[in-house]
């Protein structure tokens, strides 16, 4: 594989977007165009991992985040290990720390970490030679997530200047907003985000984005619409009357989408709530890519790996 970008990756990890340049966001959407279409060859692998051993450390319960680095790393023909709280020596009392040095005594190259705890992965980072992925750090960050956001946008639009795209639902708990904000202010987007005065972090207008509380002015105008479901396990308090009345304001339905452009997309991180956050008409309608954002995780993991891994400045 060859790759014609100038930027040349030097991070260990990837641990958020936060304290990303705009060239290294657009190198990994550039080099996750590339890997794009793997997964359209009859045999979907290339060898460019071979040797590479990467452990996927889930404390958190996962579907499309978990499967979809698995298959980054198989189609690159790395070694991948599985790993969870509930199979791990962590339910007999070994610390966090310990369980990472005994996977690193093992000779693994990657870490993909998912954890409960903001700054986790950060913490680990600092202790281990082995790459760190964070693949979600209780509210603080998913950047694997909003880069496979803004490689759909890119994919679809042809850009990422000047898009307005707003995000409504629970901003306060969702740390695929958070990341979502880094990025596509610094690639300069116009962000917006919507929900309920108690879903809406205190402040946040700092981060560049606009707060609408009203959903119709929200998305007029918009180029794309994410939504973000209610993430009750993370509440520790209830912050609006009921889901009935958080559907009933803030769900997205076929008619309200029409307040966005002609050609808006609609986009979702998952799992979907249909009924509460979106009908199911708009999730399956022609302007819904949700699907199209799990297609493109693939690519775009491919692409985190590649580049954490150094086989891009060992290749010649």
């Amino acid at each position: 594989m060859t790759q014609t970008a100038k930027t040349q990756w030097t991070q260990k990890d990837l641990l958020g977007l936060r304290d990303l340049s705009v060239a290294e966001i657009e190198l990994i959407l550039d080099t996750a165009k590339s890997f794009s279409e793997v997964s359209q060859r009859e045999v979907k692998k290339v060898p460019v991992l071979r040797g590479k051993t990467v452990v996927n450390l889930f404390l958190e319960p996962s579907t499309r985040t978990r499967v979809s680095f698995e298959l980054a790393e198989k189609r690159l023909s790395a070694d991948s290990i599985g790993m969870a709280s509930g199979g791990s020596s962590m339910t007999k009392g070994e610390s966090l720390w310990d369980t990472i040095a005994n996977i690193e005594a093992l000779k693994v190259d990657i870490i993909v970490m998912r954890h409960g705890s903001s700054g986790a992965p950060h913490r680990i980072s600092n202790y281990t030679k082995c790459g760190v992925v964070n693949a979600g750090d209780g509210i603080n960050e998913h950047p694997t997530q909003a880069l496979l956001d803004m490689f759909t946008l890119r994919e679809i639009k042809g850009k990422i200047k000047g898009l307005k795209v707003v995000f409504v639902g629970d901003i306060l708990h969702s740390r695929v907003a958070r990341s979502n904000i880094w990025g596509l202010t610094k690639l300069g987007a116009e962000v917006v985000i919507c929900g309920p005065k108690t879903l809406i972090p205190w402040g946040i207008e700092e981060l560049g984005v606009k707060v609408i509380h009203d959903v119709k002015k929200a998305i007029d105008g918009a180029d794309a619409v994410t939504l973000l479901r209610i993430q009750m396990e993370r509440q520790n308090e209830t912050l609006f009357p009921s889901i009935r009345e958080y559907a009933s304001t803030y769900g997205m339905n076929t008619e309200l989408f029409k307040y966005a452009k002609p050609d808006a997309i609609l986009m979702h991180p998952g799992p979907v709530n249909r009924g509460v956050e979106i009908e199911s008409a708009l999730a399956d309608s022609p302007q819904s890519y949700i699907l199209k954002q799990v297609t493109n995780g693939i690519a775009v993991r491919m692409a985190v790996l590649y580049l954490l891994s150094g086989a891009m400045k060992n290749e010649k």
